[in-house]
């Protein structure tokens, strides 16, 4: 951290009401950019997907020249797709690990070569067919806003920190008016604490953005799901079933993921920039047997949850989605897995339903297990249950039911936890810092700031500063208590629920957030 820098950090800390404030304004700056570009960003994906739908009408009527070119089509924006990572490797993929990385300091993305790389990229990818999801791209986009609105502003490592988690939350809350969700998902996934700080500007920046795309799109939910019931208590038991299922299902899901880009790694067939060749063909082939599994998937959402299909429909649905996902997403191109998991939430929930209708049970609960099951499936996949929970809550307008859907998240979580499913992005963050190339430690790219909280019985709780045991070349820049700073002397004793802003090597991150959070069974000395 050079010494300009540290200066202003230190300022920051110590004029914490007011730098709150700028981060206040600053939120809103970040929404209304990002919250415009994720506007054109749906408006380009409809526009792709109605014309990837006008194709197939031709072809499906006997055009073989429509057919022939289409998939010529394919093959170009294959390559083209392979030009864009080669271009910008860290707009492949969902997105959600790279701004992770960011955040943590491993990894530093030039934001506009990202911000065009990934639009276009997902646009081509999406309109194409694969089976991505539009809100990966929408959190890095929202992401790379902030970091551009910092850097512009010339702001330091640590606001650009807040920004980036800002405009991330806007990106999720501009993909699916979740504004809500865009918030809880910035603090539970990517910046893991609560921090006033950032929850103020991520507040500022994601309802700015859900304005202004209500603007465009209208107030309406993502899926307008009217006249759901509520579940009766006697059904609960049905939950916990279920909630095994999505539990089970999502872990499945995790580890097909990693299998999947672990056998693209090793193919040898296609060139690496022109690996998507195989699921677009594929999907170009799908398209006249299985068209509903192409693309995201919010439109089939939509018929499952009006009854379109039947019982052995959904399942031969549910099964192709989530082979055609593995071999999307595993490409490498850019677009997410969010929506797509939803999905399989709904086709899980969907033909759960139809089981039960079958076996004589009640069918006016159908609504209730489609959105239930994206909630848990969501949460298996993710573990993040709070976020799930109030995602799904959102998007479908239904806030009736956040009982059943706490209890359905909660099975969910601990049969994923006990299937020893590790969270879906961590899982990718680690694997791409593996693969990363290892670059020169210079001292701008080695150190960066963290924001810690003292947990209550960790090995920090009790401790005064001179005592702990911090990692080398890490230093307490600062304390946050509430709205009070205090000076980290040697003899100020840390208590549960201090901010701690933390100097540190990248690579003691992971050390330092240990000893924040582990508990400690050891007696603190005095």
């Amino acid at each position: 951290m050079v010494p300009k820098d540290m200066k202003e950090i230190h300022h920051s800390l110590l004029q914490w009401r007011d730098f709150r404030l700028k981060l206040f304004v600053e939120g809103i700056l970040t929404g209304l950019i990002a919250g415009a570009i994720v506007v054109a960003f749906r408006f380009a994906l409809e526009s792709a997907e109605f014309f990837r739908g006008t194709v197939y009408q031709h072809m499906i009527a006997g055009n073989w020249k429509m057919t022939v070119s289409w998939f010529v089509c394919l093959l170009i924006i294959a390559y083209y797709l392979g030009r864009i990572i080669n271009f910008e490797p860290l707009s492949s993929g969902s997105g959600i690990p790279q701004v992770k990385a960011d955040i943590a300091g491993f990894v530093k993305m030039n934001w506009l070569r990202v911000l065009v790389a990934k639009f276009i990229g997902g646009v081509l990818a999406i309109g194409a067919g694969l089976s991505l999801g539009r809100e990966g791209p929408s959190i890095q986009i929202g992401a790379v806003v902030g970091q551009g609105v910092s850097r512009m502003l010339g702001r330091t490592r640590m606001e650009e920190k807040y920004l980036l988690t800002s405009g991330a939350s806007a990106g999720l809350a501009a993909a699916f008016n979740a504004p809500l969700a865009g918030v809880l998902f910035a603090l539970e996934e990517l910046h893991k604490n609560f921090s006033p700080a950032v929850l103020l500007s991520a507040i500022a920046a994601s309802m700015t953005a859900d304005f202004v795309v209500r603007s465009f799109f209208g107030r309406e939910p993502f899926w307008d799901f009217t006249g759901i019931p509520v579940l009766p208590f006697h059904y609960y038991g049905l939950l916990v079933v279920l909630g095994i299922v999505t539990g089970i299902l999502g872990a499945a899901f995790n580890k097909l993921l990693i299998k999947t880009l672990d056998l693209y790694a090793r193919q040898r067939l296609l060139p690496k920039g022109f690996q998507s060749a195989f699921p677009l063909v594929l999907g170009g082939l799908a398209g006249f047997v299985l068209p509903e599994i192409l693309g995201g998937g919010n439109n089939l959402i939509s018929a499952i949850g009006a009854g379109q299909f039947g019982l052995w429909m959904l399942v031969v649905l549910l099964l192709a989605k989530f082979a055609f996902t593995m071999l999307s997403y595993g490409s490498g191109v850019p677009g997410g897995i969010f929506l797509p998991m939803l999905v399989l939430g709904a086709l899980t929930g969907g033909a759960f339903s139809e089981f039960l209708q079958v076996a004589g049970l009640n069918h006016a609960y159908h609504l209730n297990f489609i959105i239930l099951a994206m909630a848990a499936f969501f949460t298996a996949v993710v573990k993040a249950p709070i976020t799930g929970s109030v995602l799904i809550t959102e998007m479908t307008g239904s806030f009736s039911h956040l009982l059943e859907m706490t209890t359905i998240c909660m099975v969910a979580y601990v049969v994923a936890d006990i299937a020893r499913s590790q969270p879906v992005y961590e899982i990718l963050l680690d694997r791409m810092l593996r693969q990363k190339e290892p670059q020169p430690p210079t001292e701008a790219k080695r150190r960066t700031i963290a924001e810690l909280v003292v947990c209550v019985g960790s090995q920090l709780d009790g401790q005064q500063v001179k005592n702990v045991d911090w990692p080398d070349s890490s230093h307490l820049v600062g304390i946050r208590r509430g709205d009070k700073s205090v000076v980290p002397e040697g003899d100020a004793k840390l208590i549960a629920g201090d901010f701690l802003f933390v100097s540190m090597d990248v690579e003691k991150a992971g050390e330092i957030r240990t000893i924040s959070e582990e508990c400690s069974f050891e007696p603190h000395i005095e």
